[in-house]
């Protein structure tokens, strides 16, 4: 089992910046891809990024390229997504979400536990 904790989400204004953390307590951590999802009200849940096991793959959907930076750093047990230029689109509840692999997925029936999210909103 592992369980997940998110934090960092708030409101911020249109061009602002946040960096949500997950943080994961139980199995090893290294063990498990990591991705972030994100559901907008009346839409469904979305990837938004992915990390390998090692942090030496990752990738991003389409709409948050160039915005968004996902990392992890192992030895704290802690998945970062660092979110710049945000835009009012970018408000959701963010999800983090572990895999048991090696690599991360797009797709949700993939990830084996998910945390409870944190919300984020932008202000135009």
């Amino acid at each position: 089992q592992v369980q997940l904790v998110e934090s960092g989400g708030g409101l911020v204004q249109a061009g602002g910046s946040l960096r949500l953390s997950c943080a994961a307590s139980g199995r090893t951590f290294s063990r498990y891809a990591m991705g972030w999802f994100r559901q907008a009200p009346g839409k469904e849940r979305e990837f938004v990024a992915g990390i390998s096991r090692s942090g030496g793959n990752s990738d991003y959907a389409d709409s948050v390229k160039g915005r968004f930076t996902i990392s992890r750093d192992n030895a704290k047990s802690t998945v970062y997504l660092q979110m710049n230029s945000l835009k009012p689109e970018d408000t959701a509840v963010y999800y983090c979400a572990a895999e048991v692999g090696s690599s991360y997925a797009y797709t949700e029936p993939s990830y084996d536990y998910w945390g409870q999210g944190t919300q984020v909103t932008v202000s135009s």
